[in-house]
Protein backbone atom coordinates (compact mmCIF):
# COMPACT_ATOMS: atom_id res chain seq x y z
CA UNK A 1 0.00 0.00 0.00
CA UNK A 2 3.36 2.23 0.66
CA UNK A 3 3.79 2.42 -3.07
CA UNK A 4 0.14 3.01 -4.30
CA UNK A 5 -0.49 6.91 -4.96
CA UNK A 6 -2.10 8.96 -7.56
CA UNK A 7 -4.25 7.28 -9.97
CA UNK A 8 -3.71 3.39 -8.86
CA UNK A 9 -6.22 3.08 -6.55
CA UNK A 10 -6.88 -0.35 -8.16
CA UNK A 11 -3.91 -1.91 -7.12
CA UNK A 12 -4.70 -0.35 -3.60
CA UNK A 13 -7.54 -2.30 -3.80
CA UNK A 14 -6.48 -5.50 -5.27
CA UNK A 15 -3.51 -5.54 -2.27
CA UNK A 16 -6.56 -4.75 0.57
CA UNK A 17 -8.60 -8.10 -0.93
CA UNK A 18 -5.14 -9.82 -0.64
CA UNK A 19 -4.59 -8.81 2.69
CA UNK A 20 -7.87 -9.81 4.12
CA UNK A 21 -7.91 -12.79 2.52
CA UNK A 22 -4.17 -13.32 4.12
CA UNK A 23 -5.34 -11.95 7.50
CA UNK A 24 -8.40 -14.29 7.94
CA UNK A 25 -6.15 -17.54 6.91
CA UNK A 26 -3.48 -16.54 9.53
CA UNK A 27 -6.19 -16.30 12.16
CA UNK A 28 -6.98 -19.41 11.33
CA UNK A 29 -3.54 -21.06 12.51
CA UNK A 30 -2.99 -18.59 14.84
CA UNK A 31 -6.47 -19.25 17.23
CA UNK A 32 -5.38 -22.87 16.94
CA UNK A 33 -2.22 -22.86 18.95
CA UNK A 34 -4.60 -21.29 21.91
CA UNK A 35 -4.69 -24.89 22.82
CA UNK A 36 -0.98 -25.60 22.71
CA UNK A 37 0.22 -22.07 24.57
CA UNK A 38 -1.83 -23.39 27.80
CA UNK A 39 -3.95 -25.58 29.86
CA UNK A 40 -7.98 -25.96 29.69
CA UNK A 41 -8.49 -24.42 33.01
CA UNK A 42 -6.01 -21.46 31.72
CA UNK A 43 -7.56 -20.55 28.37
CA UNK A 44 -10.17 -17.77 29.04
CA UNK A 45 -6.85 -15.63 30.75
CA UNK A 46 -4.56 -16.33 27.92
CA UNK A 47 -7.41 -15.85 24.86
CA UNK A 48 -8.65 -12.67 26.65
CA UNK A 49 -4.59 -11.32 27.32
CA UNK A 50 -4.33 -12.22 23.38
CA UNK A 51 -7.07 -9.91 22.47
CA UNK A 52 -6.49 -7.14 25.23
CA UNK A 53 -2.46 -7.03 23.61
CA UNK A 54 -4.39 -6.59 20.40
CA UNK A 55 -6.48 -3.72 21.55
CA UNK A 56 -3.14 -2.48 23.14
CA UNK A 57 -1.19 -2.50 19.88
CA UNK A 58 -3.87 -0.95 17.74
CA UNK A 59 -3.86 1.75 19.92
CA UNK A 60 -0.31 2.01 19.72
CA UNK A 61 -0.41 2.10 16.03
CA UNK A 62 -3.18 4.37 15.83
CA UNK A 63 -1.31 7.13 17.86
CA UNK A 64 2.08 7.08 16.15
CA UNK A 65 0.02 6.91 13.11
CA UNK A 66 -2.24 9.88 13.57
CA UNK A 67 0.89 12.06 15.04
CA UNK A 68 2.95 11.10 11.51
CA UNK A 69 -0.21 12.13 9.71
CA UNK A 70 -1.22 15.37 11.60
CA UNK A 71 2.38 16.80 11.76
CA UNK A 72 3.62 15.87 8.08
CA UNK A 73 5.12 19.26 7.71
CA UNK A 74 7.41 18.67 10.80
CA UNK A 75 8.61 15.56 9.20
CA UNK A 76 9.10 17.15 5.83
CA UNK A 77 6.30 15.52 3.93
CA UNK A 78 3.18 16.08 2.81
CA UNK A 79 -0.20 14.60 4.21
CA UNK A 80 -0.50 12.19 1.34
CA UNK A 81 3.24 10.99 1.99
CA UNK A 82 2.57 10.77 5.45
CA UNK A 83 -0.57 8.35 5.00
CA UNK A 84 1.46 5.60 2.98
CA UNK A 85 4.32 5.89 5.30
CA UNK A 86 1.37 5.16 8.05
CA UNK A 87 0.97 1.92 5.72
CA UNK A 88 4.72 1.06 5.50
CA UNK A 89 5.32 1.58 9.63
CA UNK A 90 2.24 -0.53 10.34
CA UNK A 91 3.53 -3.70 7.80
CA UNK A 92 6.69 -3.55 10.01
CA UNK A 93 4.87 -2.87 12.96
CA UNK A 94 3.27 -6.41 11.75
CA UNK A 95 6.37 -7.98 10.40
CA UNK A 96 8.43 -7.30 13.78
CA UNK A 97 6.21 -8.97 15.65
CA UNK A 98 5.05 -11.71 13.06
CA UNK A 99 9.02 -12.70 13.44
CA UNK A 100 9.00 -12.74 17.05
CA UNK A 101 6.05 -15.51 17.12
CA UNK A 102 7.82 -17.81 14.22
CA UNK A 103 10.66 -17.86 16.94
CA UNK A 104 9.07 -18.50 20.12
CA UNK A 105 6.57 -20.74 19.17
CA UNK A 106 7.25 -24.52 17.66
CA UNK A 107 4.98 -25.47 14.38
CA UNK A 108 3.14 -28.36 14.82
CA UNK A 109 4.11 -31.49 12.83
CA UNK A 110 1.52 -32.14 9.64
CA UNK A 111 -1.07 -34.79 10.46
CA UNK A 112 -0.31 -36.00 6.81
CA UNK A 113 1.93 -35.78 3.78
CA UNK A 114 0.66 -33.92 0.81
CA UNK A 115 3.29 -35.03 -1.60
CA UNK A 116 2.49 -35.65 -4.46
CA UNK A 117 -0.80 -34.50 -4.15
CA UNK A 118 -2.35 -31.59 -5.49
CA UNK A 119 -3.44 -29.39 -2.39
CA UNK A 120 -6.45 -27.89 -3.76
CA UNK A 121 -7.86 -31.60 -3.51
CA UNK A 122 -6.15 -32.06 -0.28
CA UNK A 123 -7.74 -29.27 1.09
CA UNK A 124 -11.28 -29.99 0.04
CA UNK A 125 -10.61 -33.66 1.56
CA UNK A 126 -9.78 -31.94 4.76
CA UNK A 127 -12.52 -29.67 4.49
CA UNK A 128 -15.39 -32.52 4.20
CA UNK A 129 -13.57 -34.78 6.79
CA UNK A 130 -13.82 -31.60 9.33
CA UNK A 131 -17.49 -31.32 8.29
CA UNK A 132 -18.33 -34.68 9.16
CA UNK A 133 -16.68 -34.47 12.77
CA UNK A 134 -18.72 -31.81 13.10
CA UNK A 135 -21.82 -33.45 12.46
CA UNK A 136 -20.87 -35.80 14.84
CA UNK A 137 -20.46 -32.89 17.95
CA UNK A 138 -23.62 -32.17 18.63
CA UNK A 139 -23.27 -29.67 20.55
CA UNK A 140 -19.79 -27.94 19.33
CA UNK A 141 -22.19 -27.91 16.15
CA UNK A 142 -24.77 -26.02 18.03
CA UNK A 143 -22.81 -23.28 19.42
CA UNK A 144 -20.78 -22.54 16.34
CA UNK A 145 -24.53 -21.82 14.92
CA UNK A 146 -24.96 -19.25 17.51
CA UNK A 147 -21.71 -17.88 17.66
CA UNK A 148 -22.17 -17.19 13.55
CA UNK A 149 -25.35 -15.12 14.69
CA UNK A 150 -24.23 -13.22 17.68
CA UNK A 151 -21.05 -12.47 15.74
CA UNK A 152 -22.53 -11.42 12.84
CA UNK A 153 -24.80 -8.53 15.53
CA UNK A 154 -20.90 -7.96 16.91
CA UNK A 155 -19.24 -7.21 13.71
CA UNK A 156 -22.70 -5.50 11.73
CA UNK A 157 -22.29 -2.68 15.00
CA UNK A 158 -18.71 -1.82 14.91
CA UNK A 159 -18.74 -1.81 11.06
CA UNK A 160 -21.95 0.28 10.87
CA UNK A 161 -21.17 2.78 14.28
CA UNK A 162 -19.41 5.24 12.67
CA UNK A 163 -22.32 5.50 10.05
CA UNK A 164 -25.35 5.35 12.25
CA UNK A 165 -23.87 8.12 14.87
CA UNK A 166 -22.89 10.72 12.22
CA UNK A 167 -26.62 10.25 10.60
CA UNK A 168 -28.26 10.22 14.01
CA UNK A 169 -26.08 12.62 15.63
CA UNK A 170 -25.44 14.91 12.66
CA UNK A 171 -26.34 14.58 9.46
CA UNK A 172 -30.22 14.02 10.38
CA UNK A 173 -29.79 17.70 12.29
CA UNK A 174 -28.32 19.63 9.44
CA UNK A 175 -24.75 18.97 11.19
CA UNK A 176 -21.62 18.09 9.55
CA UNK A 177 -20.15 15.00 10.52
CA UNK A 178 -17.07 15.43 12.95
CA UNK A 179 -14.53 13.35 12.08
CA UNK A 180 -12.52 14.01 15.36
CA UNK A 181 -15.72 12.93 17.13
CA UNK A 182 -16.09 9.90 15.42
CA UNK A 183 -12.69 9.16 16.23
CA UNK A 184 -12.92 9.60 20.32
CA UNK A 185 -15.52 7.31 20.04
CA UNK A 186 -13.16 4.41 17.96
CA UNK A 187 -10.71 5.02 21.08
CA UNK A 188 -13.12 4.71 23.93
CA UNK A 189 -14.45 1.71 22.33
CA UNK A 190 -11.08 0.25 21.72
CA UNK A 191 -9.53 1.46 25.50
CA UNK A 192 -12.28 -0.08 27.01
CA UNK A 193 -12.69 -3.23 24.79
CA UNK A 194 -8.75 -3.84 26.35
CA UNK A 195 -10.27 -3.36 29.71
CA UNK A 196 -13.13 -5.20 29.10
CA UNK A 197 -11.12 -8.52 27.83
CA UNK A 198 -9.44 -8.44 31.17
CA UNK A 199 -12.09 -7.70 33.53
CA UNK A 200 -14.49 -10.23 32.01
CA UNK A 201 -11.79 -12.87 31.88
CA UNK A 202 -11.80 -12.97 36.31
CA UNK A 203 -15.41 -13.26 35.84
CA UNK A 204 -15.26 -16.10 33.41
CA UNK A 205 -13.49 -17.89 36.52
CA UNK A 206 -16.05 -16.92 38.94
CA UNK A 207 -19.65 -17.49 36.59
CA UNK A 208 -18.11 -19.69 33.81
CA UNK A 209 -16.82 -19.03 30.40
CA UNK A 210 -20.67 -19.76 29.20
CA UNK A 211 -22.80 -17.57 31.42
CA UNK A 212 -20.34 -14.39 30.98
CA UNK A 213 -20.62 -15.03 26.72
CA UNK A 214 -24.66 -14.58 27.52
CA UNK A 215 -23.63 -11.49 29.85
CA UNK A 216 -22.23 -10.11 27.44
CA UNK A 217 -24.82 -10.49 24.48
CA UNK A 218 -27.51 -9.35 27.82
CA UNK A 219 -25.40 -6.17 27.08
CA UNK A 220 -25.05 -6.30 23.28
CA UNK A 221 -29.33 -6.50 23.69
CA UNK A 222 -28.96 -3.57 25.77
CA UNK A 223 -26.91 -1.40 23.51
CA UNK A 224 -28.31 -1.65 20.18
CA UNK A 225 -32.21 -0.88 22.76
CA UNK A 226 -30.34 2.60 23.98
CA UNK A 227 -29.40 3.48 20.43
CA UNK A 228 -32.55 2.82 18.91
CA UNK A 229 -34.80 4.55 21.70
CA UNK A 230 -32.74 6.92 23.82
CA UNK A 231 -29.37 7.81 21.83
CA UNK A 232 -29.57 11.53 21.82
CA UNK A 233 -25.94 13.54 22.69
CA UNK A 234 -22.52 13.22 21.99
CA UNK A 235 -22.22 12.36 25.61
CA UNK A 236 -24.79 9.43 25.14
CA UNK A 237 -22.84 7.73 22.20
CA UNK A 238 -19.83 7.93 24.59
CA UNK A 239 -20.79 6.02 27.00
CA UNK A 240 -22.57 3.67 24.74
CA UNK A 241 -18.83 3.60 23.11
CA UNK A 242 -17.99 2.45 26.00
CA UNK A 243 -20.34 -0.34 26.83
CA UNK A 244 -19.80 -1.73 23.52
CA UNK A 245 -15.66 -2.09 24.11
CA UNK A 246 -16.13 -3.65 27.37
CA UNK A 247 -17.98 -6.43 25.51
CA UNK A 248 -16.52 -6.30 22.75
CA UNK A 249 -13.31 -7.67 24.08
CA UNK A 250 -14.74 -10.75 25.82
CA UNK A 251 -17.07 -11.52 23.37
CA UNK A 252 -14.58 -12.28 21.14
CA UNK A 253 -11.97 -14.00 23.91
CA UNK A 254 -14.23 -16.20 25.72
CA UNK A 255 -15.77 -17.58 22.48
CA UNK A 256 -12.50 -18.43 21.03
CA UNK A 257 -11.64 -20.13 24.27
CA UNK A 258 -14.42 -21.76 24.77
CA UNK A 259 -14.91 -23.19 21.23
CA UNK A 260 -11.01 -24.47 21.82
CA UNK A 261 -12.03 -26.48 24.58
CA UNK A 262 -15.20 -28.21 21.90
CA UNK A 263 -12.79 -29.39 19.72
CA UNK A 264 -10.84 -32.83 19.37
CA UNK A 265 -7.10 -32.71 20.31
CA UNK A 266 -5.00 -32.29 17.26
CA UNK A 267 -7.31 -31.05 14.92
CA UNK A 268 -7.57 -27.46 15.87
CA UNK A 269 -6.40 -26.22 12.61
CA UNK A 270 -8.81 -27.97 10.97
CA UNK A 271 -12.16 -26.75 13.23
CA UNK A 272 -10.74 -22.71 13.68
CA UNK A 273 -11.16 -22.82 10.07
CA UNK A 274 -14.74 -23.33 10.02
CA UNK A 275 -14.82 -20.86 13.21
CA UNK A 276 -13.09 -18.31 10.77
CA UNK A 277 -15.45 -19.25 8.13
CA UNK A 278 -18.39 -18.45 11.03
CA UNK A 279 -16.46 -15.12 12.27
CA UNK A 280 -15.43 -13.60 8.48
CA UNK A 281 -17.61 -15.37 6.02
CA UNK A 282 -21.11 -14.85 6.93
CA UNK A 283 -20.21 -11.28 8.69
CA UNK A 284 -22.57 -9.75 5.13
CA UNK A 285 -25.72 -11.26 6.63
CA UNK A 286 -26.03 -8.88 9.03
CA UNK A 287 -24.82 -5.80 6.88
CA UNK A 288 -27.50 -6.70 4.78
CA UNK A 289 -30.13 -6.66 7.10
CA UNK A 290 -29.24 -3.41 8.03
CA UNK A 291 -28.74 -2.09 4.60
CA UNK A 292 -32.43 -3.64 3.51
CA UNK A 293 -34.00 -2.53 7.24
CA UNK A 294 -32.51 1.29 6.20
CA UNK A 295 -33.56 0.95 2.61
CA UNK A 296 -37.30 0.28 3.14
CA UNK A 297 -37.99 2.11 6.55
CA UNK A 298 -35.22 5.03 5.86
CA UNK A 299 -34.49 4.72 9.60
CA UNK A 300 -31.17 4.14 11.05
CA UNK A 301 -32.86 3.74 14.19
CA UNK A 302 -34.83 0.40 12.90
CA UNK A 303 -31.62 -0.94 11.70
CA UNK A 304 -29.63 -0.77 14.48
CA UNK A 305 -32.81 -2.37 16.35
CA UNK A 306 -33.26 -5.24 14.05
CA UNK A 307 -29.49 -6.40 14.99
CA UNK A 308 -30.91 -7.23 18.40
CA UNK A 309 -32.70 -10.75 16.67
CA UNK A 310 -29.09 -12.17 16.49
CA UNK A 311 -27.58 -11.08 19.67
CA UNK A 312 -31.47 -12.40 21.02
CA UNK A 313 -30.99 -15.53 18.56
CA UNK A 314 -27.50 -16.71 19.43
CA UNK A 315 -27.78 -15.99 23.33
CA UNK A 316 -30.73 -18.80 22.90
CA UNK A 317 -28.84 -21.21 21.08
CA UNK A 318 -25.72 -20.77 23.76
CA UNK A 319 -28.36 -21.16 26.82
CA UNK A 320 -29.52 -24.23 24.93
CA UNK A 321 -26.01 -25.54 24.30
CA UNK A 322 -24.73 -28.01 27.17
CA UNK A 323 -20.70 -26.93 26.72
CA UNK A 324 -20.01 -29.78 29.39
CA UNK A 325 -21.43 -32.28 26.97
CA UNK A 326 -19.67 -30.83 24.40
CA UNK A 327 -15.79 -30.56 25.55
CA UNK A 328 -16.09 -34.32 26.48
CA UNK A 329 -17.94 -35.24 23.28
CA UNK A 330 -14.55 -34.25 21.68
CA UNK A 331 -12.58 -36.07 24.04
CA UNK A 332 -11.14 -33.38 26.73
CA UNK A 333 -11.91 -32.06 30.08
CA UNK A 334 -13.45 -29.31 31.26
CA UNK A 335 -11.52 -26.38 33.27
CA UNK A 336 -12.71 -27.08 36.34
CA UNK A 337 -11.89 -31.01 35.90
CA UNK A 338 -8.71 -29.87 35.02
CA UNK A 339 -8.09 -27.74 38.03
CA UNK A 340 -9.60 -30.22 40.48
CA UNK A 341 -6.73 -32.71 39.32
Amino acid sequence: MFFVSGTNYLWGCLFLLISNICFAASNVFYNSFLVDLTTEDKRDKISSYGYAAGYLGGLVMLFVNLAMINFAPSFGVDKGTAVRISMLVASIWWGVFAAVTFMLVKSRHPEQDAKGKSLVTVGFVELWKTLRELAGLKYTLLFLAGYLLYNDGVQTVILNSSIFLSQELFISKGLESDPTFLLMIFVIAQVCALIGALAFARLSRVVGTKRTIILCLAIWSGIVIFAYGFLQSEFQAQIMAAFIGLVLGPTQALSRSLFSQMIPKSRESAFFGLYEISEKGTSWIGNLVFAVVVGTTGSYRHAILALIVFFVAGMVILVITNTTKAIHAAGNLTPEEVAGK
